[in-house]
């Protein structure tokens, strides 16, 4: 079996980040819909293709995360796109919930479902398509000081130690991912408070069910107002807070934590990094920081792009060139 510790430690490289390329069908069709592409199972295939088959990758990405059905699905070279990815030695990673169901006891709120058959389709990841990491995402929402419940922060908490459980006995390294959502009028102190006590949540319920925390990547969210709050935090006041949460919350044993963007723009995603990883210097702390980005590194590509097929080389630049900045962030 792989050292979990390892695997986690390359993921978090020094001067790289991973991609979040793990969105669902119907995600991945509303994205291609946002820059006048027509939906279909070829032009999602193009648009992974557009991103993983960008020659020089490899320089700014340690992994990917991928969705099920890219895993079946070949480059424009005929080549398995988590092949194409080890062959560059990107580590293929894959998104394993099942997205989320209503909260029986808070019907505003959710819980994240995909542990049934978990196992058996952990087994198939490794052994048919090489995967060397998962996913699994839970969102807690934010409405004044009445969401989120305990019940559901204790539930989600639960359902991704177990997961982490299931993942590190398949012999692959688990991402847990609480995200706290930035929809919402919430202030950036209520989302501190909120990021504080999920994460305290979690990791009490990885300890509960003896997860290995050397061989886990923490995917969390930064502190930030809410989109509707009127408020732009500065990225010195993200950083301060965030921080100060990490440092209460996450032990050192947690090889290295990765930031989502969570609907920030590109440059806002960027900048905010780039505050954190200096403060993290600061104050010295215990674990490499790193981005799993989605949105904020596709954006200007799509853009670019348009489905296009004589502007993929233009698009491909876009994108190297924001891999460039982001990574930029880190040093």
């Amino acid at each position: 079996m792989m050292n979990l510790s390892d695997t986690a430690q390359e993921l978090v490289a020094r001067g790289k980040g991973i991609l979040a390329a793990d969105e669902s069908f119907s995600t991945a069709d509303k994205r291609l819909i946002e820059y006048g592409i027509e939906p279909s199972e070829e032009m999602r295939r193009k648009f992974r293709d557009l991103f993983l088959a960008t020659p020089g990758i490899e320089q700014y990405l340690s992994g990917v995360i991928l969705y099920e059905e890219t895993l079946e699905q070949n480059a424009d070279n005929g080549v398995p796109f988590a092949k194409l990815l080890a062959n560059e030695d990107v580590l293929p990673g894959i998104k394993v919930d099942q997205g989320l169901d209503e909260f029986p006891d808070s019907p505003e709120e959710t819980i994240t479902k995909g542990l049934i058959g978990l196992p058996e389709r952990l087994a198939e990841y490794r052994d048919t398509y090489g995967a060397r990491f998962t996913k699994w995402r839970a969102a807690i929402r934010i409405e004044g000081d009445r969401l989120p419940t305990s019940a559901v922060l204790v539930e989600n908490a639960k359902r991704l130690a177990s997961y982490a459980c299931e993942v590190q006995k398949a012999g692959m390294v688990p991402m847990v991912e609480p995200e706290v959502l930035l929809e919402g009028a919430h202030s950036r102190v209520r989302a501190r408070e909120v990021v504080e006590t999920t994460l305290h949540v979690l990791f009490d319920a990885l300890a509960e069910q003896n997860v290995d925390l050397s061989g886990v990547i923490l995917k969390t969210s930064m502190v930030l107002s809410g989109n509707k709050s009127g408020r732009r935090d500065t990225p010195e006041e993200v950083a301060e807070d965030t921080l100060a949460v990490l440092l209460a919350t996450v032990p050192k044993e947690v090889p290295g934590i990765v930031f989502l963007s969570g609907g920030q723009e590109p440059d806002q995603a960027t900048e905010n990094l780039a505050a954190i990883t200096a403060r993290a210097k600061e104050v010295n702390a215990p674990w490499p920081l790193t981005f799993s980005y989605a949105r904020a590194l596709q954006e200007e590509t799509l853009a670019a792009w348009q489905g296009k097929e004589d502007q993929v080389e233009a698009a491909r630049a876009v994108f190297i060139e924001r891999l460039r900045k982001v990574c930029q962030a880190l040093v």
